[in-house]
């Protein structure tokens, strides 16, 4: 999955499209499937999904580079497979130290203090692609056992339409196309563009969300 992705800022530029959608299709925080904070922490911003049904992803982008880690709770290699809880052989044992401590972010940790986490991938400001660890997936779970092709499909597909396709599936709206294109292009959003996509949100409630997002205005 990994050698999919595109180089850093394109993944930030495209997780920044999603989370702007989201705000519009779904005006209250905890009913989106992606968001975005570009003030998350000093020096670093954070794209994140979560579905609702215990599948999640973060990235983390930082001066030292981008760390990303994602859960797919009904893995065959989710640290819950065993009592008490313990990550996969190999998902941790590569990380730089530059990106280390986000491995240790409380906010990505199980109430046990656990990495939840079936997916583990990193790209340091050096780095000319992406990496991850020595995973050994046995072969009878098939592919993608770790999730990680559907957990970021849309990131990886990047596209108006494959969003257009997710948003029918996820909130049952079949919003504007051409919209949806101008959101991805990251361009300033207008009433016009936002009500082709929500007709029942205006600009002005979208401020907080504009600014947290970073979207350009």
């Amino acid at each position: 999955m990994i050698v999919q992705l595109p180089v850093a800022e394109i993944v930030r530029a495209r997780s920044k499209a999603m989370a702007m959608l989201d705000a519009v299709l779904s005006p209250e925080w905890e009913f989106r499937y992606y968001s975005y904070d570009r003030q998350w922490a000093p020096s670093e911003e954070l794209a994140s999904m979560k579905d609702g049904s215990g599948n999640d992803y973060v990235i983390v982008f930082s001066e030292a580079g981008v760390y990303a880690q994602a859960t797919s709770h009904e893995s065959p290699i989710s640290a819950n497979r065993v009592s008490p809880p313990v990550p996969w052989p190999g998902l941790f044992d590569s990380l730089p130290q530059t990106l280390r401590p986000f491995a240790q972010e409380v906010a990505f940790l199980d109430p046990n203090g656990v990495q939840r986490a079936t997916v583990c991938l990193w790209r340091e400001v050096t780095d000319s692609e992406w990496k991850c660890g020595d995973v050994q997936v046995p072969n009878e779970d098939g592919e993608d056992a770790d999730g990680a092709e559907w957990l970021f499909g849309l990131l990886l597909k990047g596209s108006a339409e494959a969003y257009l396709e997710f948003a029918e599936d996820y909130y049952e709206v079949a919003p504007a196309l051409d919209a949806v294109q101008h959101v991805y292009d990251l361009k300033p959003l207008t009433q016009e563009v936002v009500s082709a996509l929500n007709p029942a949100v205006r600009l002005e409630d979208l401020a907080e969300g504009i600014t947290q997002i970073g979207y350009p205005v």
